[in-house]
């Protein structure tokens, strides 16, 4: 089976040759440290993407390709590529117009908020998708033909909103005015289902509907607020996207079992990425739901890939497997993104303790 293959027959619970390896995101500094021994002339790794060079950009297109085919990994994420203006050193402007301020590891963090309020919405006009904003899915589909299935990262109607209004602003509304909220969200959903056309035409293989709702300890929102703000709209995105013959994954952070069975109603093919800190342990997640739900983790990126051992790290991939891989539906990959504390050598263990514990059938 070829990366794409592995991907979609664990989407469909079914037991491929391998479990697949995914990664979901990955940050500047481990692209650069996992293949400075295989591409000369790299930036140097403290460096943020918005600081780099056209050329450096470019180097760092191939060095993130390079990851994905040296170390056999089966699927590729794209999300919107060029559709954020920088406004000054430390601020970039979205196509909604939310302004972000860089972290110092150059991540955008949202600050300033379009539609505060109701009579903001008068004479406001949402962006439109453009094909141009798809250039690393394209790209990717280019490298990799087929042989590895590409991801797709949409912002949910949850991360949408909130930062098209502030997030403590959007709860306070839900109470206050309702209405508004549902204008935003059916906003969101307009603007997704529009992207979801080029999508397709572009080849994607699998969408994931980004969605961030909760904290390690509970969902940001009760679960009738979810029922009535968010969820209908994205249950909707994930009907039209199934209806076009792709895969859905749900991703968000945190502790998800208030709303576990809102989610699994809603038709999902996968969940990511079952943090462990959260209580998302993924042999009781297996146990609950995984006849129903391909899941999509959950090595631990806080604690054991920036603090452990590879040896530590291989035997928590030989667990996880152990735990969740018989039958299929499993699909290794970190707890979130690979992000600039993480060794290079805990990824290179994870991705080859996938190789080595994950062929069919498992011999644990």
């Amino acid at each position: 089976m070829n990366g794409k293959e592995r991907i979609l027959t664990a989407l469909s619970h079914r037991e491929p040759d391998r479990v697949p390896l995914y990664i979901h995101a990955i940050n500047e500094k481990p692209i650069i440290l996992l293949t400075r021994d295989l591409i000369p002339d790299l930036p140097d790794p403290e460096k943020t993407f918005y600081d780099m060079t056209d050329g450096e950009k470019f180097k760092m297109l191939e060095a993130l390709f390079v990851v994905h085919e040296h170390y056999g990994v089966d699927g590729f994420t794209a999300l919107e590529f060029g559709h954020e203006q920088r406004i000054g050193p430390e601020e970039v402007r979205d196509g909604w117009g939310v302004v972000y301020q860089l972290n110092r590891f150059g991540l955008p963090v949202a600050r300033r908020h379009p539609l505060p309020e109701r009579g903001d919405l008068k004479g406001y006009r949402p962006p439109a998708p453009q094909k141009e904003n798809l250039l690393l899915l394209l790209a990717a589909k280019a490298r990799f033909h087929d042989q590895k299935a590409v991801f797709w990262m949409m912002r949910g109607t949850f991360v949408l909103s909130w930062r098209l209004c502030g997030m403590e602003n959007l709860m306070l509304k839900m109470f206050d005015d309702p209405d508004f909220v549902h204008r935003i969200a059916q906003m969101t959903f307009d603007y997704n289902v529009q992207m979801l056309d080029l999508l397709v035409e572009a080849g994607l293989d699998v969408l994931i509907i980004e969605d961030d709702i909760a904290d390690k300890n509970f969902p940001l929102i009760s679960p009738d607020q979810f029922k009535e703000f968010i969820n209908p709209y994205n249950r909707r995105l994930v009907e039209a996207a199934h209806k076009k013959g792709l895969k859905v994954i749900r991703h968000s952070d945190g502790n998800l079992w208030p709303l576990l069975d809102i989610l699994i109603d809603t038709g999902y093919d996968g969940l990511n990425p079952l943090e462990p800190q959260a209580g998302m342990d993924l042999k009781r997640v297996k146990d609950y739901c995984g006849d129903r739900l391909c899941l999509l983790g959950n090595i631990d990126c806080i604690e054991l890939l920036p603090e452990g051992s590879p040896d530590e790290v291989r035997a928590a991939v030989r667990q996880a497997i152990l735990d969740a891989g018989q039958g299929g539906g499993l699909i290794i990959c970190s707890s979130n993104s690979l992000h600039p504390g993480v060794k290079p050598e805990n990824c290179r263990a994870m991705f080859q303790a996938v190789h080595e514990y994950g062929q069919y059938p498992l011999r644990l």
